[in-house]
């Protein structure tokens, strides 16, 4: 028989499920071990078993965003073409809209936070965007695209940017208004020349 503790996965999933929300709610900065082991419901000595320090534990985090990134873009492989891949992508951002405009996006904040640091953290924080970006310039290529890094740049730069002003407003309806812009230019860049 298991309780809603062991339902909810194991100690160490659970604490990075738990930073993850709080760094992306709080920041690195604010989000100390004991609100981790707190949200985890995870006795504050024992996330020194699994993470020896807070950034051991910000590296954790990043992973699962890697793994989350992954799997999405997985699951957008089912599509049929790319321009509905690549739509779908940026729709996901509109589906998170009202927790966009209350926190950002998780990958950019974290990202921008950790920006700031020169440790090689700055550089880790930054997988799950790369791999978006790479995975778009691969649908932009397979639309017949000479110039499908550059296109991808602008693509997700039009995301991260809508993100950041939703945020920044606090007003989730500037996301759901450009995922609609970007979806009419993803029409035009699947349209024959």
């Amino acid at each position: 028989m298991t309780d809603s503790r062991t339902a909810r996965g194991g100690k160490r999933e659970r604490l990075v499920a738990g930073a993850a929300e709080l760094l992306h709610r709080q920041g690195v900065a604010a989000t100390t071990l004991a609100d981790v082991a707190h949200a985890a419901d995870v006795p504050v000595g024992n996330i020194y078993y699994y993470f020896k320090t807070k950034d051991d534990l910000v590296r954790a985090v990043i992973e699962a965003q890697v793994g989350q990134v992954d799997a999405m873009l997985g699951a957008l492989a089912e599509l049929s073409g790319p321009a509905e891949r690549l739509t779908a992508l940026v729709r996901r951002w509109e589906q998170m809209r009202d927790l966009v405009a209350r926190y950002g996006c998780p990958f950019g904040t974290l990202t921008a936070e950790l920006d700031r640091r020169d440790d090689g953290l700055d550089i880790e924080a930054a997988r799950p965007i790369r791999r978006i970006l790479e995975w778009m310039e691969i649908q932009l290529q397979n639309l017949g695209h000479r110039d499908a890094r550059e296109l991808a740049t602008a693509l997700f730069a039009g995301v991260q940017g809508g993100a950041l002003l939703t945020s920044a407003l606090r007003d989730p309806e500037l996301m759901s208004g450009q995922v609609r812009h970007l979806e009419r230019w993803i029409d035009t860049l699947a349209a024959p020349p």
